[in-house]
């Protein structure tokens, strides 16, 4: 029996815990949120990121370290590299942490990326923009998640209000892309160099917070190749072990690669009853290099995200293959506070079930998206 040791208490740690539970297998986990929702599952350390005397009670109990939470401190990781085995390694999370870096790195393994440039003043921001065009967004390079630290600016008068926004910290500015879908490779990469990957997720978002998910995708097969060709030389460049999710638009036949997560992903939720071994499962057993499970499709399935509150759970649950996930958290706007898996063996099944689930929860707009693409594949 191992201790995996988890940095951040979200419903990713939680879900971490739930999963790894079944192996075997024990988990601490260290926030310093009172009501870390993780602490429902497993034991909780509350304590500051860089409380050192904390970290190494917390290093001392457990066999590895692993995230939740890509903003943990990179002198947080490295400390705890000297005191417990990490994964992923802290350079990974120093790239995901950064935008400007991590777009860097995507054009070295030859994955397009909107045009980018670093912005460090305001006359920095007037000559990025006169490199990217208008629209554009303008991006922390550090720390925002969920659509937040960012502004999109559509006419040159929106520079400085922008600028007063944002400024102050190191920024990024991004040529806005006319994508035509936004996908998800999930894909895990074990202690030995073992490779595994879901198949292609689609994704949408409503005020830059994930707000459903399908797979797989009906997708080019050249397309998802290579997709699947830069998660995989992503991972071996970074030397990663581990679950991580490479999000990319879809423009034409252009794929471009929007960021990388560190981590078990939202939009991974899906593998938990739509494979034989979830993304949660393949993390706990690639950080413990034990050989990775089957990440194959059964059928097709469709995550409903729920943000601010949790609507009435009756309808969601009276569906065959429905599975309803409570993350035990308080109702607050903008917040993730469950999501909702519905799974079926074919598109036209899963069309009847999302049909029923919108209608009974008065939410047909939030299940359309997904309706409409799986129409599109017949």
């Amino acid at each position: 029996m191992s201790t995996i040791g988890i940095l951040g208490g979200g419903q990713l740690a939680r879900m971490l815990a739930i999963a790894g539970a079944p192996l075997g297998h024990r988990f601490l986990v260290v926030d310093s949120a009172e009501d870390a929702c993780a602490a429902q599952v497993a034991p909780l350390m509350r304590a500051d990121w860089r409380d050192f005397e904390a970290l190494r009670k917390f290093a001392e109990q457990i066999d590895v370290a692993t995230f939740d939470f890509e903003n943990v401190p990179s002198e947080t990781a490295e400390w705890l590299t000297a005191h417990t085995r990490v994964f992923p390694n802290p350079a990974a999370l120093a790239v995901a942490q950064d935008r400007l870096v991590e777009k860097t790195l995507f054009g070295e393994i030859g994955l397009d990326t909107p045009v980018f440039a670093a912005v460090d003043s305001l006359a920095d921001l007037r000559a990025a923009v006169d490199r990217t065009g208008l629209p554009a967004v303008l991006k922390t390079r550090r720390l925002g998640y969920d659509g937040k630290g960012q502004s999109i600016l559509r006419q040159h008068s929106d520079i400085e209000a922008a600028w007063a926004a944002l400024g102050g910290v190191p920024l990024i500015l991004e040529a806005f892309v006319p994508f035509e879908s936004e996908m998800s490779v999930i894909a895990v990469r074990s202690r030995s160099g073992e490779f595994r990957h879901y198949p292609l997720t689609r994704n949408w978002h409503r005020d830059g917070i994930l707000s459903a998910s399908l797979a797989p995708v009906l997708v080019d097969e050249d397309m998802e190749r290579r997709a699947v060709a830069r998660a995989r030389a992503l991972a071996e460049r970074l030397d990663y072990v581990g679950v991580f999710a490479l999000e990319l638009f879809a423009w034409g036949d252009r794929l471009l690669g929007n960021e990388m997560a560190p981590r078990v992903h939202n939009s991974g939720h899906w593998t938990i009853e739509g494979t034989a071994c979830s993304q949660f499962e393949n993390h706990v057993r690639a950080v413990l290099g034990l050989p990775l499970g089957d990440t194959q499709a059964q059928g097709c399935s469709a995550m409903l995200n729920w943000i601010g509150e949790l609507p009435d759970a009756t309808p969601v649950l009276a569906e065959a293959r429905a599975h309803w996930h409570d993350y035990g958290k308080s109702s607050r706007p903008g917040r993730k506070v469950g999501h909702a898996t519905l799974c079926a063996a074919s598109a036209a099944e899963l069309i009847e079930r999302l049909q029923r689930v919108g209608r009974a929860l008065d939410r047909e707009d939030h299940v359309a998206p997904v309706i409409a693409a799986l129409e599109e594949r017949g």
